[in-house]
């Protein structure tokens, strides 16, 4: 038997040896690369923190003293420390463990954490809550990496921490990289820290005591300091240094890939091939966005952190100087897009669906109601499948179609998402846009056509006698197979609306006075979404057909193949009850 098999709390580890903690970190380490191997996941992060996990544990009283992990990519060690050993074969699978911390799954979870620069303002809030129970024996740990650290949320709790009477621990965990290398000035300052030019002058004038810096693969080091803060009543930071990927050559020599690497081969590191002729949407984004800039030298392209995962990675091989990767920073990243904009420049900003979220103020009050033109390119729009209920991008539709000089465009297919970037950068289209579009693989293998522009208007995709099917986005294949399954598929029309504001009212006044009833689809939430616009549309317009809307209720949707979260959702096998 294992050590690691001999673990089922942390107070099991907790007599351990150095030598059996060493051993320990090996076994970690074996089990999580061949787990991810045939499961997919995340691996780097949760390689480069082995030690420091089982260090945290071994010193730490956990679950009385509180250990929060900031983004849980790297928090596989943490549950398989936890008691979670024998259930990890369901991680990130339809009713299995969760990718990330998550409150109701463990009592070692005390904060769920699936985005950046949440864990200094959640700590502190614990830790103040303590403070006014009168608990002063609990310490309070909050691990953050260095490209967390510098999201703005992050540095407001710092702010606030210093000035602070609580009993609070931060690990920094420096390793110089999210998924893709960290950006901006503060990494060079963790570099000076790291060589000892400066003692952390920058956390003591915020009255955080600066302890570091200090090699978090090693026992050695890692056990007194941890040691140390434990004994002390205060805010203190200590200091790590790790590499992402440690102990798996293939990992730490290609980090940014082996963050989450999908299938691959323990024994070698190389990745198993996929059998796909058809291109990401990601990739249809990047290379077109390159084409256009190579005509229009006003266009520039950002990012908050997701380079290479939304694909801007080409347009920052071709144009440097106008690619902007500004760390994990989305309010920033907005308002920074719309000063652009104020010089005549016309910023294409790539963006996850739900890190869209917390940009919302700054899309607000700096883009739409100054009126700026900014394109939104919003990935991963709808369900995207294992990283679950924190990812999911179906809030959208309801949070951008309230606000005033923006408009929403769904493309059905990889052609119309070039076509959509093509049109954005035309004269004609005076308004910020957002574009919204999924994860993964597309359907055509033939898309790098002639530009042409998009106007204004939906497209029908299916002549039918009695029931009109209105969708929006890449949803439009799903729909095609329900209607062409369906023992009376003739009766069903189908229609691409495309625009989800403004709504083409001439398509709409046709389809609601020629058939008997409505169905609107979409791949995102139902209230506020785009079938609601439909029945407002129909109802001030007199209209009193029958309009069913298929979207996604009002839940979470947790982890899962995409297929099953659409089966959850209803949006298949949706004209079984016409």
């Amino acid at each position: 038997m294992t050590l690691l098999e001999q673990v089922y709390t942390p107070a099991d580890i907790r007599h351990f040896s150095l030598a059996e903690l060493r051993q320990l970190a090996g076994e970690l380490r074996h089990f999580i690369i061949n787990e991810v191997a045939t499961k997919e996941g995340h691996l780097g992060a949760g390689l480069g923190v082995v030690e420091l996990t089982i260090a945290l544990h071994y010193v730490f009283n956990t679950p009385e003293d509180i250990l929060v992990f900031d983004v849980g990519h790297q928090a596989y060690p943490h549950k398989l420390l936890t008691g979670r050993r024998e259930r990890f074969a369901t991680n990130r699978q339809w009713g299995g463990l969760s990718g990330f911390p998550r409150r109701k799954e463990s009592e070692y979870d005390p904060f769920g954490t699936g985005h950046a620069g949440t864990s200094l303002s959640a700590v502190l809030g614990m830790a103040t809550a303590a403070v006014l129970q009168e608990n002063f024996s609990r310490k309070h740990v909050a691990v953050i990496g260095d490209a967390s650290f510098v999201n703005g949320m992050a540095l407001e709790a710092l702010n606030q921490m210093g000035d602070s009477k609580v009993n609070m621990l931060v690990v920094l965990n420096d390793n110089q990289i999210g998924i893709d290398p960290s950006t901006g000035a503060f990494r060079y300052y963790l570099e000076r820290l790291a060589k000892g030019a400066d003692k952390g002058s920058f956390f003591a004038d915020l009255q955080i005591e600066y302890l570091g810096s200090y090699d978090g693969h090693s026992f050695e080091e890692l056990i007194p300091v941890l040691s140390q803060a434990r004994d002390f009543f205060g805010v203190q930071l200590v200091h790590i240094r790790t590499t992402k990927g440690k102990g798996y050559q293939r990992a730490e020599e290609r980090q940014t890939l082996f963050h989450a690497p999908g299938k691959f081969d323990p024994a070698t590191g190389m990745l198993l091939p996929q059998q796909r002729q058809q291109t990401k949407f990601q990739d249809v984004f990047g290379h077109t966005l390159c084409e256009l800039a190579a005509e229009n030298k006003a266009i520039v392209g950002i990012t908050p952190a997701m380079v290479t995962g939304s694909s801007l990675h080409y347009m920052q091989q071709q144009f440097p100087a106008r690619t902007f990767d500004v760390g994990i920073a989305e309010e920033h990243a907005v308002t920074f897009a719309a000063g652009l904009a104020t010089q005549g420049l016309l910023p294409f900003l790539v963006i996850y669906s739900t890190f869209l979220q917390r940009g919302y103020d700054q899309l607000i009050h700096d883009v739409a109601l100054q009126q700026l033109k900014v394109i939104f390119c919003i990935d991963r729009a709808g369900l995207v499948g294992e990283d679950g209920a924190t990812h999911q991008g179906v809030f959208d539709i309801a949070y951008l179609r309230c606000i005033p000089h923006i408009e929403i465009f769904a493309p059905r297919n990889e052609v119309e998402l070039r076509n959509i970037l093509y049109t954005a950068q035309l004269p004609e289209q005076d308004k910020a846009l957002a574009i919204r579009y999924p994860r993964g693989y597309g359907q055509l293998t033939v898309w790098q056509l002639p530009f042409e522009k998009i106007e204004k208007k939906g497209v029908q995709l299916r002549e039918g006698t009695r029931y009109a099917v209105l969708s929006v986005g890449t949803i439009a294949d799903e729909v095609a197979q329900e209607i062409d399954q369906h023992p009376e598929a003739e009766t069903f029309a189908h229609y691409d609306m495309r625009w989800i504001k403004p709504l083409d009212e001439e398509l709409l006044h046709h389809v609601l006075k020629k058939y008997q009833a409505v169905i609107t689809v979409e791949e995102g939430c139902k209230a506020g979404g785009f079938g609601e616009s439909i029945v407002v549309f129909a109802k001030e317009k007199g209209y009193s057909l029958p309009i069913r809307i298929v979207a996604i209720a009002d839940v979470f949707v947790e982890h899962g193949s995409v297929a099953l979260q659409r089966a959850f959702t209803g949006l298949t096998n949706f004209l079984a009850e016409k």
